[in-house]
């Protein structure tokens, strides 16, 4: 039985050419980037031009990148970085996040919060979406640092970063700390790199985590950008490679394979977003007609073209997840990287926007399905999807 994947927010598999990017480095050009000899001095170079590639790819200098082991290890970074460092500014600095980011930020807050720094937690809409004013109100003399998720890993909704960005100047106006002072915006784009806007002079945005696997990259890869001038201090210590800020030797044929997968992205974007978009669009209007039941989770036009989720109530979502494997279709409940008993956080936090009913948003948040596309997805997947799940609505309810 040949699978459908429609787990790509999770992983994306590896593309050919990214593959046949990194051989060489794995067995000839293999030597360490910080060695003097002509073999280091090589690897230097190819690191060197992998750093300018990223920084063209997001319209900035190749000294604001920075290479590290994934996606979690770059807001960690940023998140705890930043945070340290304003230590030696404010004796209890103060940190924003919002309540449906994910398990890696909302950990480095928790994390933070626990050793006496000052968190607070935006609130989204029934849609899953930041008011930009709401930033602005949350905003001290001592906010450091606002991280937000560029578009959500779960319900795929894209945060309005410039909106954010311009409340964030405002107050930087009013605090008189030019242009690149306190308050500092954060943005995990893993999911976004593939379908939005990613220049980070347009987007004004002052940090940005980038994660290979989600772009049909290599594994354990990923880099954070930081604009010149943010302050942020070391949380890996070692040979200070990468300037200082994270020790470890750079993971050469990685990161040749993850800028290779950047540079892949850009190849006919437009008209592979028309394409998921249309098959998105017909896919929420085919299940609301078949199963009039289902809810869509998050607004449907502040969306990832890829990302469909929905909750199927009345259901397990885990064992839909199951069924639905057992006849060759990949898809998932919540975040691979999400905890919890068998609920999506997310789900549940949006559907307390509009429900009273405990009962009734644990039900919806309980049967939560993600489904999200490739590049290979075709409408013929998407209708096997809508056929199984008509039939296991008819075989398992109750």
């Amino acid at each position: 039985m040949k699978k459908i994947y429609l787990d790509n927010a999770a992983t994306t598999p590896i593309d050919k050419k990214v593959i046949s990017s990194m051989k060489k480095y794995w067995r000839d050009d293999f030597a360490n980037p910080s060695s003097i000899h002509s073999m280091g001095v090589k690897a230097k170079k190819t690191l060197d031009s992998s750093r300018e590639k990223v920084s063209r790819f997001l319209n900035a200098h190749s000294r604001e990148i920075y290479f590290t082991s994934s996606g979690t290890e770059s807001n960690n970074l940023a998140i705890l970085g930043v945070a340290k460092k304003a230590k030696e500014f404010f004796p209890r600095p103060h940190l924003i996040t919002t309540e449906i980011e994910h398990s890696s930020i909302l950990e480095c807050f928790k994390e933070l919060s626990d050793d006496g720094f000052d968190v607070d937690y935006l609130k989204v809409d029934e849609d899953g979406l930041v008011n930009a004013k709401d930033v602005r109100n949350l905003i001290k003399d001592e906010t450091v640092l606002i991280s937000i998720g560029y578009a959500n890993s779960e319900i795929g909704v894209i945060q309005p970063v410039k909106d954010i960005i311009k409340e964030i100047r405002y107050k930087r106006k009013e605090f008189n700390r030019g242009k690149v002072g306190y308050p500092y915006l954060h943005i995990d784009a893993s999911q976004a790199t593939q379908y939005l806007n990613m220049n980070v002079e347009e987007l004004g945005v002052d940090l940005v985590t980038l994660d290979a696997q989600k772009i049909y990259g290599p594994k354990g890869i990923g880099a954070l950008f930081v604009r010149d001038g943010i302050k942020l201090d070391s949380i890996i210590f070692g040979g200070g490679q990468e300037r200082g800020l994270r020790g470890g030797t750079e993971n050469l044929p990685l990161i040749v394979g993850f800028t290779k997968a950047l540079e892949i992205v850009n190849k006919n974007k437009d008209k592979k977003l028309e394409r998921l978009l249309k098959l998105r669009d017909w896919f929420f209007n085919e299940i609301k007609k078949e199963i009039p039941e289902i809810v869509i989770n998050g607004s449907i036009k502040k969306r990832l073209p890829n990302n469909i989720n929905i909750s199927m109530i009345g259901f397990d979502g885990e064992m839909l997840v199951l069924r639905l494997d057992e006849v060759g279709i990949i898809c998932s409940s919540s975040s691979a990287c999400a905890s919890g008993a068998g609920e999506s956080v997310i789900v549940k936090k949006i559907s307390e926007k509009k429900e009273d009913n405990i009962e009734n948003i644990q039900k919806r948040a309980k049967s939560t399905l993600r489904f999200s596309m490739s590049n290979d997805t075709k409408k013929r997947h998407l209708k096997k999807v809508l056929k199984y799940l008509l039939k296991i609505r008819d075989n398992y309810k109750g």
